[in-house]
């Protein structure tokens, strides 16, 4: 939004980034009534996410969309993750969670699909630019759930 936010794809950035908020929200409610302590790596990824989004901005709408694309896949790949997981364990004590973790993946899909629709593939390098982000999200992942 910080560089695209007036350019023919801000409103598509803002609703996207407005679910995202509503995302967030609700998963600090799931932490405290799961109990669960947020990563300390936290402010980090803030910011990361930030200079990633701005930065990927700055090549222009189609780099953003690629950067939408490629952090989607990722976030989707761990939610299934974390939904197999569940259903391994108690499907039906975790009937509600489960509903919620797959309306968000179906959520970040959407983005996806709509990076795609907006030409990310037309970004500069896009495979090496998509290659890199899913590098750091896996990284961001894994070092997020042990730290």
């Amino acid at each position: 939004m910080a560089v695209l936010g007036r350019s023919s794809v801000g409103p598509i950035i803002q609703q996207m980034w407005n679910q995202e908020k509503d995302h967030l929200k609700k998963f600090n409610e799931l932490m405290v009534a799961y109990r669960v302590r947020p990563t300390v790596l936290l402010p980090f990824w803030n910011v990361a996410g930030f200079v990633l989004g701005a930065g990927s901005a700055l090549l222009g709408k189609k780099g953003a969309m690629a950067c939408t694309v490629a952090v989607e896949e990722s976030i989707s790949d761990h939610y299934n993750s974390q939904i197999r997981t569940l259903v391994e364990e108690d499907p039906e004590k975790y009937k509600e969670l489960l509903q919620i973790i797959k309306q968000f993946r179906d959520d970040e899909r959407e983005h996806h699909d709509i990076g795609l629709e907006h030409d990310a593939e037309g970004a500069p390098a896009y495979s090496v630019l998509k290659t890199a982000i899913q590098l750091g999200c896996k990284a961001a992942i894994f070092l997020s759930e042990r730290i």
